[in-house]
């Protein structure tokens, strides 16, 4: 199952909760008098982060620990109140489905030893966390059932497309390398030149063979120089005029003159010229479609636990 980390070993059926248990460990919230304990809660919270690139020790604020644990709270009622519709609506899961599941979290493990060995470790057997794993595939076959949607009409599609057809054009471009030498916004006139003329000695060099991207390095003072002198892909706009004038005038491979900014005075090498293209109309039809259907699909995911939440007795008792 996509997303299947070793947190889930730790999720335990609320259902089998006993009251002993949940006394000991404290109980988060009920969902139609099934407990979610606070053990529970810790468990899938640590999985909750960890989907985020996140981690308990490096968040500092109290106010976004109790915001992210409750959450984590939330999706588990979710997950809860779809396990509790897959049994109302009696839906089995494809054992062979479920071993093959069971199969990939082992791999993870490099063997079957130490699977068993972590297993034992927390208090369960292989066969626990079987069970484990049928429960949450039968919600996601809940979930999934909630997804269906209709495809959009034509109309719709096209309407979109004819809205947003900048969109799918991609305007000319260009990849360049440039040296800069800065000059300073009141600095006299022979500064200037003295300036322009450091610059001057950096084209001979590069005349007689010398690397841009080496001499970038060692003498640009833009934060670009660490890569060389390497800019970020930019289209007509995006750069001063005299620039962008230089730049667009040049061929591949091609150095220009000295050319002076308001930054002071820059060198600059044409790496690669990018065309204007457009998606084809088709592709871009295809594009729109598929992310309609995404969106309806959320919202219609959305929708149905929002309506089993309305149909539900949910005591939450940690906040």
């Amino acid at each position: 199952m996509k997303g299947m980390k070793w947190g889930l070993l730790f999720i335990l059926y609320c259902s089998q909760m006993s009251i002993g248990w949940s006394q000991v460990v404290g109980v988060a919230a009920r969902v139609n008098g099934v407990e979610i304990t606070n053990f529970r809660l810790d468990r899938h919270f640590a999985d909750y982060l960890l989907a985020q690139g996140r981690s308990v020790g490096a968040i500092r604020s109290p106010s976004v620990y109790k915001r992210f644990k409750n959450e984590a709270l939330e999706q588990l009622i979710d997950k809860e109140l779809l396990w509790q519709e897959a049994q109302r609506r009696g839906l089995k899961v494809d054992q062979t489905r479920v071993q093959a599941e069971l199969q990939k979290v082992k791999s993870a493990f490099g063997s079957a030893e130490s699977f068993a060995r972590r297993l034992d470790k927390d208090g369960f057997d292989e066969s626990g966390y079987a069970d484990y794993l049928e429960q949450e595939l039968a919600a996601m076959m809940v979930l999934e059932s909630f997804a269906r949607v209709s495809s959009p009409s034509e109309e719709e599609v096209n309407r979109l497309y004819q809205l947003n057809l900048k969109l799918f054009e991609r305007p000319e471009q260009l990849q360049a390398r440039h040296i800069l030498l800065k000059v300073d916004a009141g600095a006299n006139s022979e500064t200037d030149a003295a300036v322009h003329q450091q610059l001057t000695s950096l084209q001979q060099q590069l005349s007689q063979g010398a690397d841009f991207a080496a001499l970038a390095r060692r003498y640009s003072q833009d934060s670009s120089a660490e890569q060389g002198g390497l800019l970020d892909d930019f289209q007509r706009g995006d750069m001063v005029l005299p620039f962008e004038t230089a730049a667009f005038a040049l061929v591949p491979g091609g150095i220009s003159e000295p050319v002076r900014t308001r930054y002071g005075w820059h060198l600059i090498k044409l790496e690669q010229h990018k065309p204007a293209v457009s998606m084809p109309a088709q592709q871009a039809r295809e594009l729109i479609r598929q992310q309609l259907v995404t969106q309806q699909q959320a919202e219609a995911r959305a929708d149905a636990l929002a309506r089993l939440r309305a149909d539900s007795e949910i005591e939450v008792l940690s906040r």
